[in-house]
């Protein structure tokens, strides 16, 4: 899935970062480099006209940075990026996605709101196009399934659930629990891999089709309300998507 957003700052520290932080400007369209003052017209040379410097602590950006931007790059120590966001962070739902890269250009690695924040996208795409290594640790991009919380959103589905069931559908799908996903609208191709989907997660045409029983989660897709027979055997493990019209 693509980062949905051009509103991306990236920050660097040092001399060796900024250069760095020049072909990230270049591969993030709308990006902003914040740099050092001490650091000027190496930060401009490379980001002609998308330069903000500052003096004082890095850390006193922070607050300014999580208001005004949807991702923040990092071309700073992983242990560092911890401290200096730790005492803004607020809920995955808000928290821009924050990705760290080293300083030597190898590594794309997602820190914070990976799904909901797009972090994950952001480290994708940046090693694409930059030749990095992307480093996801969130166990359904790891394992290669269902990303439940962020399914479909670039085709436009609307998620509806509660926090408690969006969360034992993640468990179940990662941890290998029988899944049904059941489509009855949407585009088809929601599906971002080229490998087959895993084996516990089995697909439907119709909710009715499903013995609740006999999985631990079930996602449906579809714009009709939830019948009344059913929904009470689903409750607490319902996770409902929401296509737009003329979606087929």
């Amino acid at each position: 899935m693509p980062f949905a957003s051009d509103r991306v700052a990236v920050v660097a520290i040092t001399r060796h970062g900024i250069a760095l932080a020049g072909r990230v400007v270049a591969a993030l369209p709308g990006a902003r480099l914040f740099a050092l003052e001490k650091f000027r017209a190496e930060a401009e040379s490379v980001a002609p006209g998308a330069v903000t410097c500052y003096s004082g602590k890095t850390g006193g950006q922070v607050p300014a940075l999580f208001a005004a931007f949807d991702g923040i790059v990092c071309i700073v120590s992983l242990g560092a990026v911890v401290r200096l966001i730790a005492p803004h962070l607020k809920n995955k739902e808000t928290d821009p996605g924050i990705v760290v890269l080293d300083e030597a250009g190898r590594f794309a690695i997602p820190v914070l709101s990976g799904h909901q924040g797009g972090g994950n996208a952001l480290a994708v795409h940046l090693a694409q196009a930059m030749g990095l290594i992307p480093v996801l640790t969130t166990a359904s991009d790891a394992r290669g399934t269902i990303a439940v919380d962020i399914l479909g959103r670039e085709l436009g589905w609307r998620l509806e659930a509660t926090k408690a069931a969006v969360t034992r559908a993640c468990a179940a799908v990662v941890n290998d629990e029988p899944v049904a996903f059941v489509q009855e609208a949407g585009r088809r191709d929601w599906w971002p891999l080229e490998t087959p989907l895993p084996a516990n997660i089995r697909l439907y045409t119709r909710i009715e089709d499903v013995n609740p029983d006999a999985y631990a989660s079930v996602l449906w897709a579809s714009r009709r309300e939830m019948p009344a027979s059913l929904a009470l055997a689903l409750a607490g493990k319902l996770v409902t998507y929401r296509p737009p019209e003329g979606q087929e």
